[in-house]
């Protein structure tokens, strides 16, 4: 009788380089509260909580950025768009939100119309 036992292992998934959040949202200000709470769902669903350093940067730099698109760059009938991208090789996280205001142009233009705004943090 053998008595052999096979013993197999699996290395787990790595970690995805890039974890990425594309959003548009109606630029009132209702839709900037939507877009700060999915920013924090998201930030959680990578592993940050609510309640964490990273998480709470993050919901207020989004909720800048966006009510700032909303006061400043609002066009009538056209949306904002929040981008999240989480870097996990530089520990970084990139907040952009970019409207459809050509003018006053502090940052990057947004193709085809407008402009993006964007910040940085720092993610343990």
């Amino acid at each position: 009788m053998d008595n052999t036992v096979l013993k197999t292992t699996t290395a787990p998934d790595p970690e995805p380089e890039l974890r990425e959040l594309t959003q548009q949202f109606p630029a009132t200000p209702r839709g900037a509260r939507l877009a700060r709470r999915l920013a924090v769902r998201r930030m959680e669903e990578w592993g940050y909580p609510p309640a964490s350093d990273a998480s709470c940067t993050v919901a207020l730099l989004v909720a800048e950025l966006a009510s700032n698109a909303v006061r400043h760059g609002r066009v009538p009938g056209r949306d904002f768009r929040l981008r999240l991208v989480c870097a996990t090789a530089t520990r970084t996280i990139r907040i952009e939100v970019s409207d459809a205001r050509e003018d006053r142009l502090p940052t990057t233009p947004r193709v085809p119309v407008g402009k993006t705004v964007w910040a940085e943090c720092g993610a343990p």
